[in-house]
């Protein structure tokens, strides 16, 4: 199954999922029962890859993920990208751009080089990139530094006990899962944990904004609650004593200012950490997102004079399916040796592994989600969705409950 592009998106989606159901078949073995031959369906796996595409309340799309003023803008000497979903980073484009309208903004920047105005935006505190080569990026001091980390890190930080996991029928049974993510790519490691039978307990908290969609289709089988770290750190603390695993998006180093980094685990815990631009090298802390990651590393950069965007959030959702992929193999070791873990992945490191794929002609093939397509009842209606990807016979992967509505459960462990 394909779609359009050069890149060979179908191919890394099967791969990512094969991996993470590949994974939790080794625990659920290790767990005393037998996990039958694992599968995947590709178009399956591309179609979970697309899953924002498809999602559906009370029988209505649930309309554009991006705001008006999230876009590609043409500079003097190229493209630059503007990510304003959120608030805050849209008053930074109109700190540096004016605006208020995507006309005078793209008047402003035309005027403007493609890096002064990332630079400017991303320094105002938004989030901005700008389009570079392939081959520039990988003789950039950053592309060097993401080139020379592993896809998936799975790192021993600390000495803890083993932590035999008890028998279970399903891979993830018992396991406590603090999620700290937003968007896309933490979400989605979250969502493949609690559909493998984890307790996943999205943290967020209420003065902070969110993209409605996204809430919808990365809260399936997940309890939500709220908890505002600028006063209730203590709260946070008490959930990690009792938790497997916290998985958290921070920009690195924003997260362990905190008080909540690699150094602060408790033993046996383990942490996951996900970035843009890698976890090592000049841009380590830079603001970024899927569209940005495209442009900085080549990605969207087409051979004609004009930009070509991946079908799918594909660096997300496949970074999403790596975590998840090590946590379970993290899970695993943990049980067998003990110890105190720390995984990292990121999507410049997911796009450099893309990238390294190859090329691939392909066309896209209309409909072919249609049979992947469920529904199911969750706090804000009925919801269809892409139905879970992967084939475990022992242990059939899936969602307990639909979405709830954020901050709706209480900040407790079951």
């Amino acid at each position: 199954m394909t779609v359009p592009g050069p890149y060979r998106v179908a191919e890394a989606a099967t791969w990512c999922v094969e991996q993470a159901t590949t994974a939790a078949a080794e625990l659920l073995r290790m767990r005393g029962t037998d996990p039958g031959p694992v599968s995947v369906d590709p178009a399956h796996a591309l179609a979970s890859f697309r899953s924002e595409r498809y999602l559906r309340l009370n029988g209505a799309p649930m309309g554009d993920l991006w705001s008006p003023l999230s876009g590609d803008y043409r500079a003097a000497d190229g493209w630059v990208r503007l990510h304003c979903n959120y608030p805050h980073h849209e008053a930074a484009v109109l700190e540096v751009l004016g605006g208020p309208t995507k006309t005078e903004i793209a008047n402003e920047v035309a005027l403007r080089s493609a890096a002064e105005v990332a630079e400017a935006v991303l320094a105002a505190g938004g989030a901005a990139a700008c389009l570079r080569s392939a081959d520039d990026w990988r003789r950039h001091p950053q592309g060097q530094s993401v080139a020379a980390e592993p896809l998936m890190a799975i790192e021993r930080i600390g000495d803890a006990p083993a932590r035999p996991l008890p028998r279970a029928d399903r891979p993830l049974a018992g396991v406590r899962v603090l999620d700290l993510t937003h968007v896309i790519a933490g979400p989605a490691c979250g969502r493949v944990l609690a559909a493998h039978g984890a307790d996943v307990l999205h943290v967020g908290a209420a003065h902070l904004p969110t993209v409605f969609p996204l809430v919808i289709d990365h809260g399936f089988g997940k309890r939500t609650c709220h908890v505002d770290l600028r006063e209730e750190g203590a709260t946070l603390r008490g959930l990690l004593s009792e938790a497997d695993l916290m998985v958290q998006s921070f920009r690195p180093d924003t997260f362990a200012a905190k008080g909540f980094g690699p150094a602060d685990l408790p033993p046996g815990t383990i942490l996951v950490s996900l970035s843009a631009y890698g976890h090592s090298g000049p841009w380590r802390a830079r603001r970024g997102f899927d569209s940005l990651v495209q442009l900085s590393t080549g990605i969207a950069q087409d051979a004609g004079d004009r930009l070509v965007p991946l079908p799918a959030q594909a660096l997300d959702h496949a970074t999403g399916w790596l975590a998840a992929t090590a946590v379970m193999t993290a899970l695993r070791r943990r049980a067998q040796e003990g110890g105190t873990w720390h995984v990292r992945v990121s999507l410049a490191r997911t796009a450099r592994w893309l990238d390294d794929l190859g090329r691939i002609e392909s066309r896209e093939a209309p409909g072919f989600e249609l049979p992947y397509l469920s529904e199911m009842d969750s706090d804000f209606g009925l919801v269809r969705h892409v139905r879970f990807p992967g084939t475990l016979p022992g242990s059939p992967p899936g969602y307990g409950h639909g979405p709830r509505t954020p901050g709706s459960d209480p900040a407790a462990w079951w």
